[in-house]
């Protein structure tokens, strides 16, 4: 069902549909259907062409892009808007008529685009392209119907929202879990210099990654705190300790440099004239899944360093977006941060 490189050859009763602006239900024959009007680009083509390619985003609302009824799982998705729509909107994804959304991120964190500014990005699961093509690949199983929408929290209408959602109907094995994400955004203290990345799961799963954007607030070096995962009734202690940062997302010694590789990377650096320095790091558990039967919690410090050689906490203000498969039912999330917390232009 799902494909890989030594399975790609193989034949499957799978049904491929695809949901866009030219085609919004997805149905079989479905698509460039819409006929122009006089002030459309393609009128003088007629319809069947290039007529309906994108949507506006009312202001303050919500927009559901995808509904599916029955069985199947999202295989690709690809979207591009202008970068005010990057922590101005809100992409929720419902599996199975579930009231409580299983992923709420902003746009641009969802594809490891945070500080609401584009980001190169060429892992497996998620990429963007020039200029600000977002993809994702992670499967998004469904049993019995998914629902995706998105939330314009903006003052004005955006304009010029792009989308297609892939995605086959076929029949879901009885041990795949459902796909979820989730963004939170805290300043750290220095009497708890610790940012939570994902708390209050319930259920059997496995943590399948992050993309941080991380605000600096003080000079000098700032990653060498380390990420921790509580599993299955961990209390003090943690069962998976990391050894700083920068180790975690694989690169060494206070990166250097940026990099963006399949699972990991650190894309992102800015920092001009008198900017607070800004950075960007994904890491995803694609060939090492970190499984949990009952529950998790996931946090990294933020730690640098004192003058006199010890560990210093650091106030510093990081945006996580978390994604995880687990069975159903969830947790329910954390209220989502309104737009003045979201640092959204």
């Amino acid at each position: 069902m799902f494909t890989n490189l030594e399975s790609l050859g193989l034949l499957s009763n799978a049904k491929t549909r695809s949901i866009s602006a030219e085609n919004p239900t997805g149905e079989k024959a479905g698509g460039a259907k819409v006929v122009p009007d006089s002030g459309n680009a393609g009128s003088a083509l007629g319809k069947g062409w290039k007529i309906r390619p994108c949507i506006t985003l009312p202001k303050k609302s919500v927009v559901t892009i995808a509904e599916i009824e029955g069985q199947g799982s999202i295989t690709h998705i690809w979207i591009t808007v202008a970068e005010i729509a990057y922590r101005n909107c809100i992409l929720r994804m419902y599996w199975d008529g579930e009231s409580e959304p299983s992923v709420e991120v902003p746009v641009g964190d969802f594809f490891c685009c945070g500080h609401g500014l584009r980001t190169k990005i060429n892992s497996m699961p998620v990429s963007v392209n020039p200029s600000g093509g977002f993809n994702s690949y992670f499967p998004m199983p469904f049993r019995k119907s998914c629902k995706i929408t998105i939330e314009n929290c903006h003052k004005d209408d955006i304009g010029g929202f792009f989308y297609q959602f892939d995605y086959m109907l076929c029949d879901i094995p009885e041990n795949m879990a459902y796909f979820h994400a989730q963004w939170r955004r805290s300043m750290t203290t220095r009497e708890y210099p610790e940012h939570i990345i994902l708390d209050g799961v319930q259920g059997q799963g496995h943590y399948a990654g992050v993309y941080l954007a991380w605000e600096q607030l003080s000079n000098g070096w700032w990653g060498e705190g380390e990420l921790k995962c509580y599993i299955d009734g961990d209390g003090e202690y943690p069962t998976y300790c990391g050894t700083g940062t920068e180790d975690y997302f694989g690169g060494a010694w206070c990166f250097g440099d940026t990099y963006s590789t399949p699972f990991l990377g650190y894309p992102f650096w800015k920092k001009d004239g008198n900017e607070i320095p800004k950075h960007g790091l994904y890491r995803f558990h694609v060939l090492d899944p970190i499984r949990f039967e009952r529950d998790i919690k996931v946090t990294i410090q933020a730690l640098g360093w004192y003058p006199n050689g010890k560990y210093e906490p650091l106030t510093d203000d990081i945006a996580s977006t978390v994604y995880w498969y687990q069975t159903h039912p969830h947790a329910k999330f954390p209220p989502f941060p309104p737009v003045e917390a979201r640092f959204a232009r």
